[in-house]
Order: structure tokens, then sequence, then C-alpha cells
């Protein structure tokens, strides 16, 4: 690909005009090009600063200055143009173009509208009477595709709207998440390959006839035909009326912003929710609100001059599957990862991404030397989504699956969807000691991964529980073991065996659980026995469980039994302790945040700064409320601390109450022990 320095022949820039339409055209048709947003948008503001320098060399291919690149087209005329956006890539650039619109207008602007700028496909839907007649691509902004066929199953786009009007909705028809992951089971199950990404699927399912199965997409309105003279904000809420689906619906709705100031800030806003977000976002959109700014400032033959769209790094990347590598997790587990060409994603430098099990491989159809879409999102761990079929040379080989466990080579256990070493724990039974020994466990000072290696390699450890039956010859026995650390370690594995209920079952690695669930059960049952002997009926009553995992919780206990018996007779994590009332402290006092579903985030201060986030959740939930770590329409309470982000933003937006760290302390201070 061309970046701008290297324009610097005529043929150079031949070759990015040619590689832009090419990019552009499979973009609009299916969303399978083999460029990335952000490549894209470099190669064209490259071929724009060229042809700036180099006015009598434009050719007529170039995508500059044409709606879609020039790439798409159809047969429907449009009634309005339906034009594109142009872009700007920082605050500057945003603020600059604000600026050139108020010395356009000769006067402020009367506030801005800032909304997500939707990762779908632009449509134009017609009414007649309120009923809906006809679904339209933008197309090349003057015609575009006749698509009314797949209208019925876009959730958001009413065929018949409030009020019986003659009217045109604009807006964008996107796959979210859910609805994209649907989409693909539904796909592999009727042997069809699966989208690359949500656009991709979007595109393909629009365009698409005569498919023995049904995908839903949703659409977002954004504009009209018809409803003129209607500041933007106030257009948005008239759509919303009439029963069209609206991006006011969610954490990144439209919001007004008096200055460029605050629409920047709003910005920021939307771009740290856009992890968290239902649906795929490249960017976020600033509108001049007034409908008299609008008509003044006017429209170029590409793109509004009231309106930007500034640009967000792309979450999605093109580049090649190197190898896979299989690794086996503490429990048995044999997982897949990618190894990619480097790849920067979002700020991000990739290499690795996961490929979820042996299945998903064979689903996706991937092979060795595949160019593939890479996804990442916010802290998301980078997933490998599709390959680009059609961008083959015949030189891609097919992934090895292995036919024995690649740590110890016993036989896989391949009946699950996710495959497993026979061995189970004790194939990896160094990682599982080192977990065991963790801060957030049991914090066994002193038994780090060098140590465990060597009592694992000594046959002095094969589980958790010999951790209990050392003796001190046993670690002098040991290289570099002194007297000193050997006392040092005893003592820690003895504080260890007095440790909590919930700490103890949380060492264990129980699949299904986790830190929160591990002191949910040990509530519950209020011993290690009593957890032994838990049926998947008893363990479905634990909040947060249910039948389904209850089966694999228990079917975990079950392969943990000589475990659990061991330690029960060693008296580690055996003291029973009685849960208290719903409600109520071990006293018999109102508990502080009974019935609340709290969530912690951003860096905690005060008398909460010393703890980590796992004490936190234990103050949270010894304190009557419930622990969870993603805000939600059933969270009651969010701590915020410094620098909360996208968190607080959803806090609000939800109504939920929140609190400074030190606030929350006061409420929970007779807990803070």
């Amino acid at each position: 690909m061309k970046d701008a320095a290297s324009l610097a022949s005529p043929a150079a820039y031949a070759d990015a005009v040619a590689t832009a339409v090419q990019a552009a055209a499979a973009y609009y048709a299916d969303g399978t090009t083999p460029l990335g947003d952000d490549e894209y948008d470099a190669l064209v503001r490259a071929i724009e600063s060229y042809e700036a320098v180099h006015p009598d060399q434009v050719l007529p291919d170039s995508p500059t200055g044409k709606v879609a690149g020039g790439a798409a087209g159809g047969d429907v005329p449009h009634s309005v143009p339906m034009l594109s956006l142009e872009n700007v890539f920082s605050a500057e650039e945003l603020e600059s173009w604000a600026a050139g619109l108020e010395r356009r207008l000769g006067r402020p602007v009367d506030g801005w509208c800032v909304e997500p700028k939707l990762d779908g496909l632009a449509v134009a839907a017609r009414y007649r009477s309120g009923r809906l007649q006809q679904l339209i691509t933008r197309g090349d902004g003057l015609a575009g595709e006749d698509i009314s066929h797949a209208a019925n199953a876009v959730l958001g786009l009413p065929q018949q709207l409030a009020e019986p009007l003659d009217v045109e909705l604009r807006g964008e028809v996107l796959l979210t998440q859910d609805q994209f992951d649907r989409a693909n089971e539904v796909r592999t199950a009727h042997g069809a390959t699966p989208f690359a990404n949500p656009r991709n699927g979007a595109a393909g399912t629009l365009r698409a006839k005569d498919r023995p199965y049904r995908i839903e997409l949703t659409f977002f309105a954004y504009g009209a035909v018809g409803l003129d003279d209607l500041a933007h904000t106030a257009l948005l809420e008239r759509l919303a009326e009439l029963g069209a689906n609206t991006a006011a619906t969610t954490a990144a709705h439209p919001q007004h912003c008096a200055t460029v100031e605050k629409a920047q800030q709003r910005v920021d806003e939307i771009a740290a929710l856009r992890a968290a977000l239902p649906f795929g976002i490249d960017g976020v959109v600033i509108k001049a609100d007034s409908a008299a700014d609008q008509q003044q400032a006017g429209s170029g033959s590409r793109a509004p001059r009231w309106a930007i769209a500034r640009k967000l790094p792309a979450q999605y990347k093109v580049t090649r599957l190197l190898d896979v590598e299989w690794n086996v997790g503490r429990t048995g587990i044999i997982a897949p990862r990618a190894v990619l060409e480097p790849v920067l994603i979002d700020g991000v430098t990739v290499t690795y991404a996961t490929l979820h099990n042996p299945a998903d491989i064979t689903r996706r159809g991937l092979l060795i030397g595949d160019q593939v879409f890479v996804y990442r999102a916010g802290d998301v761990i980078p997933r490998v989504e599709a390959p680009l079929v059609d961008q083959r040379t015949g030189d891609e080989k097919p992934i090895a699956f292995p036919d024995a466990c690649p740590r110890c080579g016993d036989a896989i256990d391949a009946s699950e969807q996710r495959w497993r070493c026979v061995r189970g724990r004790s194939c990896q039974a160094v990682a599982s000691i080192r977990y065991a020994a963790s801060r957030d466990q049991l914090d066994i000072e002193g038994l780090g991964g060098t140590r465990a290696v060597q009592l694992v390699d000594a046959d002095l450890v094969a589980d958790v529980a010999d951790l209990f039956t050392l003796t001190r010859e046993q670690l002098l026995g040991l290289d570099r073991m002194g007297e000193t650390s050997t006392d040092n370690l005893l003592g820690a594995i003895e504080v260890a065996r007095n440790a909590p209920l919930h700490r103890v079952f949380c060492a264990l690695g129980v699949r299904g659980t986790g830190r929160t669930m591990s002191r949910r059960i040990a509530a519950h049952f209020g011993s290690m026995a009593a957890i032994r002997a838990a049926d998947a009926d008893t363990l479905a009553d634990v909040d947060g469980i249910g039948a389904e995992k209850a089966k694999v919780i228990v079917a975990e206990l079950a392969d943990l039994a000589p475990v659990l018996d061991k330690l029960i007779a060693l008296n580690v994590g055996t003291a029973v302790a009685e849960p208290a009332a719903a409600g109520q402290d071990a006293d018999g006092a109102a508990s502080p945040l009974a019935g609340e579903a709290v969530v912690v985030t951003g860096s905690m201060t005060g008398l909460l700064a010393a703890l980590s986030r796992n004490e936190m959740n234990e103050l949270i939930e010894r304190a009557g409320g419930k622990a969870s770590s993603a805000v939600s329409k059933r969270t009651t309470l969010l701590v915020a601390g410094d620098k909360a982000g996208s968190k607080r933003i959803k806090a609000e937006d939800l109504g939920v109450r929140i609190l400074s760290p030190e606030d929350f302390a006061d409420l929970v201070a007779s807990y803070l022990v």
C-alpha cells in the first residue's frame, strides 16, 4: 500500500488509485476489502495530497470527491442525493473544521449534535401514508439498489409509522454483535462460510435473496427527507416518535453540545464507550444542530458542509495467519492461539489472537498463510474472525490439529468443543500450584514459579492439597532452600491452612467459577464438606449459577474429589461459616449493601486505596452486596474513583447511584477491618 510520502511519481499515484478503487469496490459490495479502515483512509489522503500538487494529473477513477469512493451504484434514483461525510482524524482537525464552518456562516454555530458513526450500510426507507414502500442502498449517492426484499428482517425499521406520512427515513443497517454471532451460527449450520465481520455480514445479508434461513439486522435512523426545518436533535426525537429506532436508545446517544469544546468532550465519551457498545462504530459524527445553519452551509457534491466524521482508530485489521500454537491451561484445556504477522490495532501491536477451540477453526475454514480479519476492542483479547478467501494464492496450508496432548503427550478428550488432556489438572500441575498460591487465592509468599517447578519435579506436590503435607526435611532437600526460606515458606503455608473457605475453594480453579462465584458458593454451603457433597440441583440454587453451569461445576467437583477429600482430612478450608440471613450481617443488623449490585471502577483513594480489586469485591459481599465487573440495568451502585471512564458514563445514562471511594468507605466502615 502507498502512503503520502511514497506517491512521488505518476506511476505511484496511478497504483494508489487502482488500489483504492479495488478496496472501495470490495468494501461497498460485501465488506471483504483487504484494507482496513485506517489503511484505506491513509491511502485516500495520500491521493488527495498528490492531486492537490498535481491537479492536471487527476485520474477519472480517483476516489476523491465521490460518494462511496465512486465504487457503488444502483438503478433506483434518490429523491435527494444521499451523501457521504468528510473525515477528520484528531481533535485539532475537528476544531479547525468547526472554525472554518463558522467563518463560512459569518457567525458562531448555534450548537452541535454529536452522535456515534455506526459501522453498517446506509439506506433510505420510503414511506407512503406511513407504510413502508421501498428500501434502497445509498449506492453512489444519486442512485442505489432496491433491497426491499430484506426489510422484514430489519429490526427497528417499522413497516408502519405511527402517523400516515409521506417521508423517507435515512439511517444505517447493521448487525449487532449478538446478531453477528447468531448469523455465523446459522450460516455454518447451513454449510455457508462465516461472515468476516459485522459490516461484511450486513452488506451480504441485505443483498442476498432466496436464502433458506433468516438473519436479523438492526436499523438506526439518523435523518429524513420530508421532515424539514427541524434541528437535528429535534429530528431524531421526531423519528423515534414515528416508531423508528435511533441511537438515543444506546449509551452512545446523540447529545446537543453548546460549544465545540463540549462537542469534543462528547466525542471522547463516545470513544470511551466503544468497546462496551453492542454494535460497531468507526467514529463519531458532529453536526451543526440548527436547521438554519445547515441550510446556510449547504452541501458539496460528496458531503454536507455542516457535518463531519471524527474517525476513530480501526478495531478490525487484516494481517496474515503465520501459525497456530496449542497451549495447555491449568485445568488441562488445550487452547489454540493464532500467531499473526504483527499488526497495529487501536494503538496496540497485535501478534497473537484467540481461536477459541478446534471447532471454531474448522467452522471458519482457516488455513496457515491466510489473510485474516483480526478484531480488537479496548481491553478485549484480540480474536481472528475469518479468512479473506478471495485473497488466497494457493500456497496456504491446513492447520495441523494435535493428536496427543502437546504438554505431556497423553491422550486428548475431544468429546466437547473445548479439547482437554485426559490427565486434566495433573497435566499442568505447576500452573495449578502457582495459581493456588497467588495473592488473590491462598497468598503463599515464597511459592513462585521456580519453587513450584521444584516441588512438582521432586514429586513432592501433585495438587494444592499436597502443599499442606510438606515437611521441613523435604524442603531442606531442595536446591537453594536454606533454613530461613524453608521456615518462611512453611509459615506461609500454615497461614494459608486457615484461609477463608472461599479462598481455598477459589484456589482449586474450578471451571465455571471465579473469585466472585467462589465467595457465593462458600457463603451458600458454609463448609468444604457441604460443597463436596453438593449436587447439580443444590448448586443451581446459588445466585448466578443456574442449571447449565451447575452441571459443569458438579463434573469438576467429581474430578477434584480426591483433592477435596485430602483438604478436608488436612483441615484446610474446613471451618464452618454459617451464612448470615439475607440482608443482615453476622450480628443480625441490616447489611449496608443489602440488595445492592455494585460495580467498582477507576483508581480507589483514601481507605480503599490499599485494597486490590479482589479485596474490594470481598468487602462488597461481606457488606451484603453483589460485586460485578460490568455496568448494566441490574447495577444499583457504582463506586467511581479517578479515571472512571466509560463505566461512569454508562452508569449516569442508566441513572445508577454513584459514590466516591470516600463516601463508599463511610457506608461500609464497619466492614473495613
